[in-house]
């Protein structure tokens, strides 16, 4: 297993690196591979060029009332909610102001006024497909083109993906060796992750090593497809079914909590003292060495999120995931915190605000480097790889690696700081999406304070009036709204039993939003917006004023 300490370390000479303009420094390969990419790309990766509170979103500025009709639209407690335990974070009276630091009052993603209409109509529509359809991150020989780029001290994270997945998801090498990620199905999130707002998706989940052996400390498929299954009940909070009986005599653990050891076919939680992981890590942890706690990833789960842009099966009449890759995002837990020291983090915010009299929140800060990640003050560190100018990918700049951390830290709606994980599905969950995909998926049941049992995307529908957050989506308006803006029954209903009904777009409008993000990725000018818009955005602030109320009265919480 691998010392956080050393991880802290490479963290401090990453910060340290930025600023050093030594003449030994700047011989240093990585220095040189920077300093190309910033010339080509006109790019810096150590200056703030717009703002350091990007962190901030640019879906956080939307108006919230139509000036049309006075409708009020409330996209906000999707993200903004009371977290569950041991999220203790409840930012949802976020829902009823625009409470901003004051260097953020001033919209700072000058790309959503953008009309970009001229530039989209000189693209042609077989460049765009041919574009996207040539990857930018493997070979057609099997290697990864990013980790060759990469020069050989760069101590970030180096990709190891191959995307290359068994039957049971599970990532291989050329020559057959686990890697270690394993792919997962999940229901996407609210807005702006529906592929009909912009880009497809996949995530891959890796544990660190100690769980994925034996208790001889040898490799066991086995055992890592276990402990991944008892990670997953952890995080959800909820008993797991295993696709497979398991002998709990040879694990010497009682997954199904039934007092004895025999077959199980149940990873059960309602007791958490008696959790345990199988194998080496059984043993680990009760030796103190490791952690366990419900809605906690052990240390050294690392995430790989790649976003794409959105390609057209001609066979199968609909989208799937293109092989360009616009970005590659990495997550990393590092450090173990309790509950307590959770909490105190939550806490701490609020606990200024009050002591110091602070009516407005102060722009949060990120420690660390582009190369080794940024840490979100929660035991993760996040990273990310984005497009340069000629379609390679690169490492993503301090400031554009800023974008991703509000995302990721303070915010209600993630489960240890995480999207995607307590969403996986359950049946075919441990897939990849180019294995079996979105068609058919049924939408999800979820229950709110005041809300029981409601289906989640309809849910949203009623209350945001539209298909994203800046409701500028006209397919999504047309296909589920009658002109008077009523919901359309009849799709309500076929969404009920297919997800993709809505978060599909039509080929035409994939196009579009395609040709609308490869504008951004000529401009290279992602600290201002990376939204796929092609004309201005309508129902957006330029500017906020102090104390502006969103005029939504009833919270939606958790």
């Amino acid at each position: 297993m691998k010392s956080i300490y050393l991880l802290f370390t490479l963290l401090l000479l990453g910060c340290n690196s930025q600023n050093s303009n030594s003449p030994t420094n700047l011989a240093n390969t990585t220095d040189r591979y920077i300093q190309n990419l910033e010339k080509e790309n006109n790019i810096s990766y150590t200056q703030i060029r717009n703002s350091r509170g990007i962190y901030i979103t640019s879906m956080c500025y939307t108006q919230t009332r139509d000036n049309n009709t006075q409708t009020l639209s409330n996209p906000c407690y999707a993200c903004h909610t009371k977290g569950k335990t041991p999220n203790y974070y409840n930012d949802s009276t976020l829902q009823k102001e625009y409470n901003f630091p004051i260097e953020m009052l001033k919209n700072p993603f000058k790309n959503l006024f953008e009309d970009r209409s001229s530039k989209v109509a000189s693209i042609l529509d077989d460049e765009m497909w041919e574009y996207i359809r040539h990857s930018n991150y493997i070979e057609s020989n099997g290697s990864l083109i990013l980790a060759q780029n990469l020069p050989n001290d760069w101590s970030g994270y180096v990709p190891d993906c191959y995307f290359d997945f068994d039957a049971d998801g599970f990532d291989k090498t050329p020559t057959n060796k686990y890697t270690g990620w394993r792919a997962f199905r999940y229901i996407p999130f609210l807005g702006t992750f529906w592929a009909t707002n912009g880009s497809t998706d996949d995530v891959m989940i890796r544990l660190d090593e100690v769980f994925t052996k034996n208790a001889d400390g040898k490799f066991d498929i086995d055992i890592y497809s276990l402990n991944l299954s008892i990670v997953e009940a952890i995080i959800k909070q909820k008993d797991i079914n295993l696709s497979k009986e398991v002998d709990e005599v040879l694990l010497q653990v009682d997954l199904n909590q039934n007092g004895i050891l025999d077959s199980a076919s149940q990873i059960v939680v309602s007791e958490p003292n008696k959790l345990s992981y199988v194998g080496l890590a059984k043993r680990l942890l009760e030796e103190k060495k490791i952690n366990l706690a419900l809605g906690l990833f052990p240390v050294g789960t690392e995430f790989l999120h790649s976003v794409r842009y959105i390609d057209w099966d001609e066979t199968k009449e609909h989208i799937k995931m293109s092989k360009r890759l616009k970005e590659l995002r990495y997550a990393k837990k590092y450090k173990w915190q309790s509950y307590s020291q959770l909490q105190r983090t939550a806490l701490s915010e609020l606990k200024e605000s009050l002591i110091n009299g602070i009516k407005t929140p102060q722009l949060a800060l990120f420690r660390g480097s582009y190369q080794n990640g940024l840490n979100n003050n929660m035991g993760w560190i996040y990273q990310g790889f984005i497009e340069d100018k000629k379609g390679d990918l690169r490492p993503q700049t301090h400031e554009e690696t800023i974008g991703c951390m509000g995302c990721h830290s303070h915010l209600g709606a993630t489960t240890d700081s995480i999207f995607a994980f307590g969403r996986k599905v359950y049946k075919d969950g441990w897939k990849h999406w180019s294995q079996k995909g979105l068609k058919g998926l049924q939408e999800p049941i979820v229950s709110y304070q005041n809300h029981k049992d409601v289906y989640e995307y309809s849910f949203y529908l009623q209350n945001n009036h539209s298909g994203n957050e800046f409701r500028d989506n006209d397919e999504v308006q047309e296909r589920f709204f009658d002109t008077n803006g009523s919901i359309k029954k009849d799709m309500i209903k076929a969404l009920h039993d297919d997800i993709s009904t809505l978060i599909f777009p039509s080929k035409s409008r994939a196009l579009k939003l395609n040709k609308g993000y490869k504008v951004l990725v000529d401009n290279q000018s992602y600290i201002y917006g990376r939204d796929a818009n092609i004309a201005p955005m309508q129902n957006v602030y330029k500017e906020i004023e102090e104390g502006l109320t969103s005029g939504i009265n009833n919270v939606v919480a958790r």
